[in-house]
């Protein structure tokens, strides 16, 4: 018994309050919502996907154009 007394004391005094500190920063982080510049990252990612997404769109019309049959070949490598 006298064995365990030196890892409880050090989670105690050592781990004990690191881990509730950290625990309730979060929660304080979590209750203020997002900030603006999380906003505007947001936002910034979601005019890229658009972006991307066009960009898709257009390739695949231009291999729809030049080789029809391309969405049946790619099948068949999986």
């Amino acid at each position: 018994m006298e064995f365990f007394y030196a890892p409880i004391i050090l989670f105690l005094v050592i781990v004990a309050p690191i881990w509730l500190i950290l625990h309730y920063r979060y929660k304080s982080k979590m209750a203020q919502g997002i900030s603006s510049q999380e906003v505007s990252d947001i936002e910034e990612m979601l005019e890229t996907l658009d972006k991307l997404i066009d960009r898709v769109e257009t390739l695949e019309e231009i291999l729809d154009a030049e080789h029809p049959n391309w969405r049946k070949s790619t099948g068949k490598r999986n």
